[in-house]
C-alpha cells in the first residue's frame, strides 16, 4: 500500500500542502474546526509524518545521497570521484547507493534515506524509471523538501536541476572528425538505443552524416540490446564481417573492444582499414590494443558540478533550477589514424 503523504491530505481536503502541515502541526494560524479533520483523517489513514521534511528548515546533516545505476561503468565511477571530493572540500558527507537499473530499488533507496539521514540527492536515473517512465518517486521527494540534482541520465518531466552530456553534437562532430580524417563508410554500434542519451547519440551521427555530405545507410548501424558483454561479440561478429565499413562508432567502451577484436579477426587493421571510436574515457582504451580513441565525457567535472549545484541550493536555498551541459572533447590515441 502506498504511504499517505502530505500532499495526499491536501488533495483530498482541497487546501494546500501547508494548509496540512501546520494542522498536522497544531499551528494557531488554523482552525480548530479544520485542525479537527485533517488530524482526524491522517490517524485513521496512517499517516507518519516525513520528519525530514517537517524540520529540513531547522537541520542539516551535512550529508547527500548519491544513487549511481550500476557499478560497472568506469563513468560514474568517474563521476563518483568528482562528487566525493567537491563534497568533502565543502563540508559534506556522502552516502552511495546503487539501483542495479532497477526501478523498485531506487524507490526504496529514495524512501529510505528521507527519513532524516540526508539533504539531498544526486542520482542517475536507473533504466527501468527511463523506460517505463515512472518518476513519481522524484516528485515526492521533491515536494517533501529533499531537493533533488540529476546527472547524465535525467527525466525531462521533473523539475529540478541537471547535469548532462552534449550527447549529440558529440556524435556530429566525431562523424566530422572521420570524415576529415578521409573516412566514408561510418558505421555506429549502440547498446544504449533504449535510453535518451542513446537516441540522443544516434542523432547526433545522422546530424553529422548530413553536415559533411554523407547518406544515412541503416545497414550501418547495429543496436545492441543485449546487456551482457560476451554476448556482444556474437552480433558484432557478423556485424563486421559482412558490413563494408572504414571506420565504426559505438557508445561505449567494452562494445569498442568486441568490435576491435572482430575487426581483427576478419583480417582487417586498425586504423589502416577501419578506424574505431568509443564514447567514454575510461580504463579499457588505455589498455587496449591498440589503445582506443575516445569521446570524453568528463565524468568527473559532471560529478563535481553536479555536488557544486545541490551544496548551493542547499546552503543558500536557491531556487532557480539549472540545467548544465558538460562539453565533451576527443582524446587521440592509436585507433583512429
Amino acid at each position: 500500500m502506498k504511504k499517505l503523504t502530505i500532499k495526499d491530505i491536501a488533495k483530498h481536503f482541497n487546501v494546500s500542502i501547508s494548509t496540512v502541515s501546520k494542522a498536522l502541526n497544531d499551528s494557531y494560524e488554523i482552525s480548530e474546526a479544520t485542525k479537527e479533520k485533517i488530524q482526524k483523517y491522517a490517524k485513521e489513514n496512517n499517516y507518519k509524518p516525513n520528519f525530514n521534511a517537517l524540520s529540513l528548515k531547522n537541520r542539516s546533516t551535512k550529508t547527500i545521497g548519491v544513487i549511481i545505476p550500476t557499478m560497472l561503468n568506469y563513468f560514474f565511477a568517474q563521476v563518483f570521484k568528482g562528487i566525493e571530493k567537491t563534497a568533502l572540500e565543502r563540508g559534506y558527507k556522502v552516502i552511495t547507493c546503487i539501483s542495479n537499473q532497477s526501478h523498485d530499488k531506487e524507490v526504496e533507496i529514495i524512501e529510505m534515506l528521507s527519513n532524516g539521514s540526508i539533504d539531498g540527492f544526486l542520482l542517475s536515473m536507473a533504466k527501468e524509471t527511463e523506460l517505463n517512465n515512472k518518476h513519481d518517486h522524484f516528485k515526492e521527494s521533491i515536494e517533501n523538501g529533499t531537493p533533488i540534482v540529476m546527472f547524465d541520465r535525467v527525466a525531462k518531466s521533473i523539475e529540478c536541476d541537471k547535469v548532462v552530456t552534449d550527447d549529440l553534437n558529440s556524435a556530429a562532430s566525431t562523424v566530422e572528425f572521420l570524415y576529415k580524417k578521409g573516412h566514408k563508410k561510418i558505421a555506429f554500434i549502440s547498446t544504449i538505443s533504449d535510453l535518451h542519451i542513446g537516441e540522443q547519440r544516434l542523432l547526433g551521427y545522422k546530424k553529422g552524416l548530413e553536415k559533411v555530405g554523407l547518406p544515412f545507410d541503416k545497414n550501418l548501424v547495429l543496436n545492441i540490446l543485449e546487456r551482457d558483454y560476451k554476448k556482444y561479440v556474437k552480433q558484432v561478429k557478423p556485424f563486421v564481417k559482412d558490413t563494408e565499413i572504414d571506420a565504426v562508432i559505438t557508445t561505449g567502451e567494452s562494445v569498442a573492444v568486441s568490435t576491435m577484436k572482430a575487426i581483427k579477426k576478419s583480417g582487417k587493421k586498425i586504423p589502416k582499414d577501419v578506424a574505431v571510436i568509443a564514447f567514454s574515457n575510461g580504463i579499457l582504451s588505455r589498455h587496449s590494443s591498440p589503445k582506443m580513441t575516445t569521446i570524453s565525457q568528463h565524468g568527473e567535472q559532471m560529478g563535481a558540478t553536479a555536488a557544486e549545484i545541490l551544496i548551493d541550493k542547499l546552503k543558500n536555498k536557491n531556487t532557480d533550477i539549472v540545467t548544465k551541459v558538460i562539453k565533451t572533447d576527443i582524446v587521440i590515441r592509436d585507433s583512429t589514424r
